[in-house]
């Protein structure tokens, strides 16, 4: 009951104006979403870039911001098709951006990307239903520093590493993680209910900032820089080990690992 009634007042303007006056007094970098050019600013001159979800809403202008602070290559990432405003944009630039059709999740497509110094992820993740999928094969795609901004909700005080999983729950609670009064027009999944044919396009995920923070680690990421709002997160993040792998073993091998798995279970007391 607290934790409700805590998120609908972050959904309320003063609330929200509270809460960055609340973490500004207590020296947190409390985020906004209109810093990414500005990241971006910081961390591409020089260096080549990747927007992975670069069309829906922005047309590409992330990509155009990257290619203009100096980017040595630029490519942009969607599941949808460019559309009229990117192509007009392109043409008006006289811009090399290259735009690539196809799902970051699969092989084809980070083959496609390379690996590219930045890597830039905006408003993507919570669309994704297999989040730790999407940044493992970010991490793939990324030498040097993963710029991700995604929304969030709100910690969960006593629950570390907590999510909600959005698609299939009922009117009454969908309306807790409605967005409205925040200038958020359309959530597909949230405002209306799931919608299967809108694919990628529902919102699925609620990551609070714990959970979203050790994801990235487990998919090999360092986070160096974070700044927080009420519903959303931005990391900077730079490529480490990944701390997990699991690779398929030979037939042979999975043979024996059967064998001692089987003995393993006979030997373990009811």
């Amino acid at each position: 009951m607290l934790y409700t009634w805590k998120v609908k007042i972050l959904k309320t303007r003063r609330g929200g104006l509270l809460w960055r006056y609340w973490r500004t007094w207590r020296g947190d970098d409390v985020g906004e979403y209109k810093r990414l050019p500005e990241y971006i600013r910081e961390y591409v001159p020089g260096r080549s870039f990747a927007d992975i979800g670069c069309m829906w809403g922005v047309n590409g202008d992330y990509a155009f911001t990257a290619e203009q602070a100096g980017a040595t290559t630029v490519k942009g990432v969607d599941v949808f098709g460019p559309t009229p405003e990117f192509e007009a944009k392109k043409r008006e630039r006289n811009s090399s951006v290259e735009f690539i059709l196809g799902d970051a999740g699969q092989p084809e497509t980070i083959a496609r990307v390379g690996l590219v110094d930045v890597v830039f992820c905006a408003g993507v993740l919570y669309h994704h239903p297999s989040p730790f999928d999407l940044l493992v094969a970010l991490r793939r795609m990324c030498r040097r520093t993963l710029i991700l901004r995604t929304s969030t909700v709100p910690e969960i005080k006593g629950l570390p590493n907590a999510a909600v999983y959005f698609p299939m729950l009922d009117a009454e609670d969908r309306q807790l993680w409605n967005l409205s009064n925040l200038g958020v027009l359309r959530q597909v999944g949230i405002t209306d209910g799931f919608e299967p044919e809108q694919g990628y396009g529902n919102w699925f995920w609620g990551l609070t900032p714990s959970c979203l923070a050790s994801l990235l680690e487990t998919a090999g990421f360092r986070i160096d820089r974070r700044a927080s709002e009420p519903f959303a997160q931005t990391f900077i993040c730079s490529p480490v080990d990944v701390p997990f792998e699991h690779s398929l073993p030979g037939e042979a091998e999975a043979r024996g690992m059967g064998r001692e798995i089987s003995a393993a279970d006979i030997a373990r007391p009811c």
